[in-house]
């Protein structure tokens, strides 16, 4: 799985995701396509940072990121956006930031997130190209709620990304 993604900070200290290459425009008909590249990811595990805890990555996360409710709402810049985050689950996973827990009130839940659920603030960039020269010329900065369940297992498992949403902030300058 060949991958084009770094972390910078911006001027706050805070890390950010810098994914450099478009691989999906978001499209519907793309989507089975963004799944098929989750794929590579299930049985692998990442360390957030901030807290030392392990994600796992498990055989339900490729179609719930593809196929949620949420992610059929999706669309545009955001639809694209959240399509080419995948290129990054790993980092995303990395600076995973401020934890906070709700308990597991859907019964259809009860043994995949028995012990609840965490969300994390991540932020990503990705480039936007110049039509007439090619270039980039800027990055968008998004930011994004990782959605994590905690298992009967007792192992904490990636969900989902929700809540993707375009800074207003500058966007980075290449």
């Amino acid at each position: 799985m060949e991958r084009n993604v770094n972390l910078i900070k911006d001027l706050d200290g805070t890390q950010i995701v810098l994914i450099n290459d478009i691989r999906f425009k978001g499209k519907r008909e793309e989507w089975k396509e963004v799944e098929k590249y989750l794929k590579e990811y299930v049985g692998e595990f990442y360390e957030i940072e901030e807290t030392c805890e392990k994600v796992f990555i498990s055989s339900d996360f490729p179609d719930e990121y593809t196929s949620s409710e949420n992610r059929m709402k999706l669309k545009g810049a955001v639809a694209k956006a959240k399509a080419n985050a995948s290129q990054a689950i790993p980092e995303l996973i990395q600076i995973a930031i401020n934890p906070t827990y709700s308990e597991n009130v859907k019964k259809k839940h009860e043994n995949d997130a028995k012990y609840g659920w965490y969300r994390y603030d991540v932020r990503f960039a990705l480039p936007v190209y110049n039509d007439k020269t090619g270039y980039i010329e800027r990055y968008n900065i998004f930011k994004a709620v990782m959605l994590v369940r905690h298992a009967e297992d007792n192992k904490k498992y990636l969900y989902d990304f929700l809540s993707i949403k375009k800074e207003t902030s500058s966007p980075l300058e290449s």
